[in-house]
């Protein structure tokens, strides 16, 4: 589905008649899915004109999503409106694959492939009850995903470094292939005294996210143009938080680099600056707020300066 603007002069956005027509015309998209694979699903194929009123059912059905979906205007939030144009690509993928699916098989019986493909299309139209109403709960949505992912991040992290493990140790098993004693798949102690800022960082990172994820929840709103778009904002660049993670997390396996650390390290402090930054000045950040949001920007400076002062001498 490509991005495009509401058509001009049209009239003032009403969420409860999209959020109905979307609904709507997810479900019609379901059951000509149905219709179709039903009709493709035992001998005899149907005839030129049952396939004619077929494919002519599908394409209004598409159409239909696709028309409703350009109704949401961008002014109701670039998070929410990606949800929704997420969601609308995912249906229409799917009756592609179908309908590719039935092509490129012969009319005996339903086969594995024809069935996974109409579940596919039902599983995507039945996403449409399951999306966020407006910009607040989009941007609510798209932190927790974000916090799942640094979360995941950081476990696997703390797990690699418990005292005397072998990063590698699941993938390197056997002593006969000469790994063991290979310092460059063990950490020294000066590594572990250098990641243990760099945890110190990650940690921040989920930190910052659940915080934000709590104030978005608690303060965020999106009656207004500005609200709106300061929480696009937030989502913006709290996106930036899971990739930098995760490039510090891989610069920290050995054998180690300190250059490569600190540069990934002050990377993910600068992300983290800016998203404290942007979040204090919006309004999901009112005074009683404010206390996470600068304890936590010490706690950003005070783990970089530490990597600083270990990495000074290796660079």
């Amino acid at each position: 589905v490509a991005e495009g603007e509401p058509g001009e002069g049209r009239e003032p956005f009403e969420p409860p008649r999209f959020w109905d027509a979307l609904g709507q015309t997810f479900q019609v998209t379901s059951q000509e899915a149905t219709k179709l694979s039903l009709a493709f699903s035992r001998p005899p194929p149907p005839s030129a004109e049952d396939c004619r009123k077929l494919s002519e059912d599908v394409q209004n059905a598409i159409l239909a999503v696709a028309t409703v979906y350009y109704w949401l205007p961008k002014g109701q939030g670039t998070t929410l409106r990606k949800m929704v144009r997420d969601a609308t690509t995912e249906v229409v993928e799917g009756m592609i694959q179908l309908t590719d699916t039935i092509l490129s098989a012969p009319v005996e019986s339903l086969s594995q492939e024809q069935l996974i493909s109409t579940g596919g299309v039902w599983e995507a139209c039945e996403q449409v009850s399951n999306l966020p109403r407006d910009n607040q709960a989009a941007v609510a949505s798209a932190l927790t995903a974000c916090l799942g992912v640094v979360k995941d991040a950081v476990e696997e992290m703390e797990h690699a470094l418990v005292e005397g493990q072998d990063p590698y140790g699941d993938i390197m098993e056997d002593e006969e292939l000469g790994f063991r004693g290979n310092r460059d798949t063990y950490w020294s102690e000066g590594d572990r005294q250098l990641l243990s800022s760099c945890m110190g960082l990650m940690k921040a990172s989920k930190a910052c996210l659940k915080k934000l994820l709590g104030a978005v929840k608690a303060y965020g709103k999106a009656d207004s143009p500005e609200q709106i778009a300061q929480l696009d904002d937030l989502a913006d660049i709290a996106n930036e938080i899971s990739p930098s993670v995760d490039e510090l997390a891989l610069s920290m396996y050995p054998p180690v680099n300190p250059l490569a650390v600190r540069l990934n390290a002050a990377k993910l402090a600068s992300v983290l600056k800016k998203v404290l930054e942007i979040a204090k000045t919006s309004h999901v950040c009112p005074p009683s707020e404010e206390g996470w949001v600068q304890f936590l920007d010490g706690a950003v400076d005070h783990n970089m300066n530490k990597i600083k002062d270990f990495t000074q001498g290796q660079l």
